[in-house]
């Protein structure tokens, strides 16, 4: 059932350590049968989780063969005991799965600043590893969800010099989306051969195109990361820089990326639309970044799109307020085609209200200052994350 989801040399699963209430799947394994490169991004929150910590120690050798993660509990701002105990989660993984501890990185999510339950996830590991399957990747991202509606997989092939690669990404996230990251787990498998250089290069550039161009709500966690495996065991030459192959798989990784990073902004605790916003004709890149996040974090246009509301006076209000320098008589808006403000005017959408009906919707804003771009992916603000949020904790 589930073999487009099957990475070569990739095993996984997911099970109940009875850490989440309800006997959910809160404990997840990722193994690669051989040593894989490995390269990771985490939050740039200065609380970060334990795990985050322990991670980027580890992932600088540039190799692993084991994730583990658990839900349900985000092991952040929990001191010394909190660092004791992702070490401890890591090294009883490896002694059951008979591999080096520094070959294991370990993920958290969940509450913040509560101790977290590691007789449970330590008594868990062997029936976890003992259950690890090549068709294990659906229950993993089963295992490592909180708040989220949906798993989230994405599956590609793609040709490279002869030989059939495969790209697998798995990610949790729905509220506290922001990038740099956001409160979001993502996990990308690869059987590809890839130089370790070019594969930290790709890896930052998709990245930085897929989840730290999204938002939901503004709020950026403690426990973000994003790390990526490959094993080679598809057997090509290595891509490098050089390589002909390098084009086709930063693309065939960009497409699961950006798919992920899309799924979290659609599940976007509450949320009922996918908002893609895209700023054109920005001085600079930075500019046009500026813009969008202004326009996709305010509550009042996140709240009109929920109810509908072509209020564009809310959006174009919310690029004025940025430090951008920009005429106010250059700036075009449109939702989809239909233009709504143009030579310093609002314009008669008629069809902007039909439109706002949808449940994917792009807004498009033209500064009129230069070449560069920025695009990224919201959420509109519903009864529904007011009512997730409120009751988080319990």
């Amino acid at each position: 059932m589930h073999d487009s989801f099957n990475v070569p040399g990739f095993l996984g699963n997911g099970v109940a350590a009875g850490i989440k209430v309800g006997g959910r799947k809160d404990l997840s394994l990722i193994f690669s049968e051989v040593p894989a490169r490995a390269v990771g991004v985490f939050t740039t929150n200065r609380f970060k989780a334990a795990p985050v910590v322990l991670d980027m120690q580890k992932i600088q050798k540039g190799i692993a063969q084991a994730i583990i993660i658990n839900s349900g509990n985000a092991n952040a701002a929990t001191g010394k005991d909190g660092d004791e105990d992702a070490a401890s989660m890591s090294a009883a993984a490896a002694e059951v799965l008979g591999i080096d501890d520094e070959l294991v990185l370990v993920a958290s999510t969940g509450i913040i600043g509560e101790k977290l339950p590691i007789e449970k996830i330590t008594r868990s590991i062997e029936t976890l590893v003992g259950g690890l399957s090549a068709d294990g990747m659906p229950s993993v991202a089963e295992g490592i969800i909180t708040t989220d509606r949906f798993i989230k997989i994405e599956c590609r092939k793609s040709s490279i010099a002869g030989k059939e690669i495969t790209i697998c990404g798995i990610a949790k996230g729905a509220g506290m989306i922001e990038p740099k990251m956001a409160t979001m787990l993502s996990f990308i498998m690869t059987d590809a051969a890839v130089d370790q250089a070019c594969l930290d290069t790709v890896f930052k550039e998709c990245v930085d195109r897929s989840f730290n161009a999204i938002t939901v709500d503004g709020c950026m966690s403690t426990n973000d990361t994003v790390i990526l495996l490959a094993n080679g065991v598809a057997g090509n030459n290595p891509i490098d820089e050089a390589s002909g192959g390098l084009i086709e798989f930063r693309e065939a990784l960009l497409s699961v990326m950006d798919s992920l990073a899309q799924s979290i902004v659609r599940d976007g605790e509450g949320s009922t639309k996918l908002i893609k916003i895209m700023i054109e004709g920005a001085k600079l890149e930075a500019d046009a970044k500026e813009i969008a996040y202004a326009i996709a974090n305010s509550n009042l246009v996140k709240a009109a799109f929920f109810g509908e509301d072509p209020n564009w006076g809310r959006i174009i209000s919310a690029a004025g307020a940025t430090r951008v320098q920009f005429s106010t008589d250059s700036l075009e808006l449109y939702i989809e085609d239909i233009p709504l403000f143009i030579n310093g005017a609002g314009v008669s959408g008629k069809r902007a209200a039909e439109i706002m009906k949808k449940d994917t919707i792009r807004v498009l804003v033209r500064l009129g200052m230069g070449k560069e771009a920025f695009s990224l992916y919201t959420s509109d603000l519903s009864h529904e994350y007011i009512k997730i949020n409120s009751y988080y904790h319990s």
